[in-house]
């Protein structure tokens, strides 16, 4: 959602299937974005960013890997400089295929899965209706995020974004 949110906000072409992946350029801040939406299984999405790190050869900081986290509640946005999977077994792939932890992230929080229902189910159904306006806003200050994270770093935008769940659904951010 967030990946597509950025790509209509900056008017990209329409993603275009590759290897193991679906890609398009944005344009942001004089700059060209490539943005990329893995067609593996969640727990393999480090095979398409091998591909593409291949391909483009970016710096493990020119990247920004975006996921739900269903260990932050709904609405919150967390960025990390680098660091460890936290369990997420599609960072903990991208990790193993790059081959480094120093790979900037942005956790978009889902909240938990209810008691009962299997995480797999739960992440991959669309938000209820009273969940709704609170995912709209956290896309856009993910958007927001990633404006930020090509204008001016990781850094100052964890610095600008790294609220608490509270703070962030009330800030203007």
């Amino acid at each position: 959602m967030v990946v597509d949110a950025f790509a209509r906000r900056h008017a990209a072409q329409d993603f275009q299937p590759d290897v193991n992946f679906y890609r398009t350029i944005a344009r942001y801040n004089e700059r060209d974005v490539l943005l990329a939406k893995p067609m593996t299984y969640m727990n393999a999405s480090g095979e398409a960013m091998e591909v593409l790190a291949r391909r483009y050869r970016p710096a493990p900081d020119q990247i920004m890997v975006v996921y739900d986290d269903v260990d932050l509640p709904l609405g919150a946005i967390r960025l990390r400089k680098q660091g460890g999977s936290g369990g997420h077994r599609g960072m903990e792939s991208v990790i193993a295929h790059l081959g480094t932890l120093a790979i900037p992230r942005l956790r978009c929080g889902i909240g938990a899965p209810p008691e009962g229902m299997d995480t797999a189910d739960y992440v991959l159904s669309p938000f209820a209706p009273e969940e709704e306006n609170t995912a709209r806003d956290m896309v856009d200050r993910a958007v927001s995020a990633l404006e930020s994270w090509i204008a001016s770093g990781i850094e100052k935008t964890m610095a600008a974004y790294n609220y608490s769940a509270s703070n962030q659904q009330d800030s203007s951010l």
